[in-house]
């Protein structure tokens, strides 16, 4: 069954305004309705018949129990992006794409292993005997790789799917997804190009209210995809 998305919501939320038109890419006209003072307008019934398939698609890939990627780092979504992402039970990168995140995983694993061993070691209190010093530069390095790691920690192999907020921003993350054929979600603003993805959202990105209202959707078809209650039927079960 299809999720349905809201047209009100999109429009109160600003997803229906690109960049100015000079700065347009010509592969996003088939989602272009028009122009107002310079800046292109998305034809938001479009942006929900995209929105709609992708959402079909990450809750099939949740029921068949496909891994998947958040990948936003921008930073009116990071933190969003993280806490959707956890909620989900699903794997995040918010900080920085790290060259090599999908085409050299398994160097991408032994960070992830590096991180985790210092954070046991540090519960266990293997750097007691440790100067102040050293433990400082300890802690500095547990941050280090968890800024960079920890939206990861568990995810075994490559993913399944990647959403990607902002594909011009994290060019490097659609490239290697296209190397490694690991599919693609992603919102696609009026300077992209639509082409890059398999499934590209066309609004805007910058919009902290949408992407909010678009990644709390996408959190929620995951969730029922793995037969877990979304948040939204949580409130409205709340509210009957």
């Amino acid at each position: 069954m299809t999720t349905k998305v809201s047209l009100k919501e999109l429009v109160s939320a600003g997803a229906h305004f690109g960049h100015q038109v000079k700065r347009w890419n010509p592969k996003m006209a088939p989602y272009i309705y028009g122009e107002k003072d310079g800046v292109h307008i998305f034809d938001l019934t479009k942006t929900k018949e995209k929105l709609e398939e992708a959402l079909d698609v990450l809750k099939l890939a949740s029921k068949e129990g496909k891994t998947i990627l958040f990948v936003g780092t921008k930073k009116q979504v990071k933190d969003k992006l993280a806490e959707i992402a956890e909620e989900a039970g699903s794997f995040y990168v918010n900080e920085r794409w790290l060259g090599g995140t999908l085409t050299n995983f398994d160097q991408i694993l032994k960070s992830v292993k590096k991180l985790q061993e210092l954070k046991s070691g540090m519960e266990r209190g293997d750097f007691n005997d440790r100067t102040k010093k050293e433990r400082l530069l300890i802690d500095r390095e547990i941050q280090r790789l968890s800024n960079f790691f920890g939206g990861i920690v568990g995810m075994s192999k490559i993913p399944d799917i990647l959403i990607i907020i902002d594909i011009r921003r994290e060019k490097t993350a659609v490239s290697e997804a296209a190397m490694v054929g690991v599919e693609t979600v992603a919102l696609v603003d009026s300077n992209c190009d639509p082409t890059l993805v398999d499934y590209p959202i066309p609004m805007n990105d910058d919009a902290t209210r949408a992407l909010e209202y678009v990644l709390e959707l996408m959190r929620d078809v995951i969730m029922d995809g793995k037969g877990g209650k979304s948040k939204s039927e949580s409130k409205n079960k709340t509210k009957s």
